[in-house]
């Protein structure tokens, strides 16, 4: 039986340090291994939301890929396209955190693990009937094996009838902006769904105004864009128009996560046949709440949690 949803891309641990504005050349206090990776967020997070989901990936044959198995089974997620790679370390990001928001990231990934993901993981049979394909654009970086996993992968979804879906979650400490644009594009072309930041929708576009990225964006084929706004909220736009989703208020703890949440939380309401300003409101609860946990996978809640939140708040579903 194929999940309703299948995630291809990268899985890894966060390494982060304890306290902010912490350089990370300096010496200092971390925490974790969490389990992180962009790609493994939104698994877990349309997991923990009641979605049946795949996630092929890979991992070293060290405690750290034990780290992520663990939890991604834990969630009831399908890894049996997930490899486990022996002669390689499973991916680590480290990550700091500033007073004013931003943040730094060491990455290994390209010489790990996640590299190693490749084609043969991508089987026919196993997407026979999925409903909708995640793509993250850091996966489609990491490796060219990776990146044609992937394209296979939005391949054999979009002549079964099925949607895709792309965050562009783009990461200029692996690939330049011009380059993330050429591998993102035939992605892309094929979404029915794309879910950027406001400066990723302009850099993916190459459009210097949000309004002219969006626009630019749906006149590449994605029906819907749902735009991420942080504290703002979110806006979907389609050729017919737009909907703009208030935010919830909540006390940020660890931001890191929060768009691949609220990603996984569009798709389940897709998936449900909700309307796009029902959707919105769900994605932005659950992107809301992912900032309330220390750790990028921590902050993943099942629906009835989210249901009873958005309750407790005016304007709730």
């Amino acid at each position: 039986m194929s999940p309703e949803i299948v995630v291809v891309g990268e899985a890894l641990v966060e390494v982060m340090r304890k306290g902010v504005d912490q350089p990370l050349y300096r010496a200092g206090e971390f925490l974790g291994p969490y389990p992180s990776g962009a790609s493994g967020i939104f698994a877990d997070a349309a997991a923990k939301l009641g979605g049946s989901v795949g996630f092929i990936s890979t991992v070293g044959q060290d405690d750290f890929g034990r780290c992520i198995r663990d939890r991604l089974e834990a969630d009831g997620i399908d890894l049996t396209h997930l490899k486990v790679v022996p002669d390689r370390m499973t991916g680590v990001a480290f990550v700091t955190y500033f007073r004013d928001g931003s943040r730094k990231f060491i990455y290994n990934v390209r010489e790990g693990a996640p590299a190693y993901l490749d084609a043969s993981q991508v089987q026919p049979e196993y997407f026979a009937g999925v409903r909708f394909l995640h793509i993250m654009g850091f996966a489609l970086t990491i490796s060219e094996s990776c990146r044609q996993a992937c394209y296979k992968a939005v391949d054999l979804v979009k002549k079964g009838g099925g949607k895709v879906s792309l965050d562009p979650n783009l990461r200029p400490e692996v690939l330049t902006t011009e380059q993330v644009r050429e591998v993102c594009r035939p992605v892309l072309a094929a979404s029915d769904l794309v879910l950027p930041s406001g400066q990723e929708a302009m850099m993916l576009a190459g459009v210097d105004d949000i309004e002219g990225a969006v626009r630019a964006l749906l006149a590449q084929g994605p029906g819907i864009v749902a735009l991420k706004q942080g504290d703002q909220g979110s806006t979907v736009f389609t050729a017919e128009g737009r909907i703009k989703a208030p935010p919830f208020s909540v006390t940020e703890v660890d931001p890191t996560g929060a768009g691949d949440c609220y990603g996984a939380a569009f798709v389940i309401g897709l998936l449900e046949g909700w309307d796009l300003a029902r959707t919105a409101r769900f994605a932005n609860a659950v992107g809301a709440l992912a900032t309330t946990r220390q750790g990028p996978m921590e902050g993943t809640f099942s629906r009835e949690e989210v249901m009873a939140f958005m309750a407790g708040q005016q304007g709730g579903m």
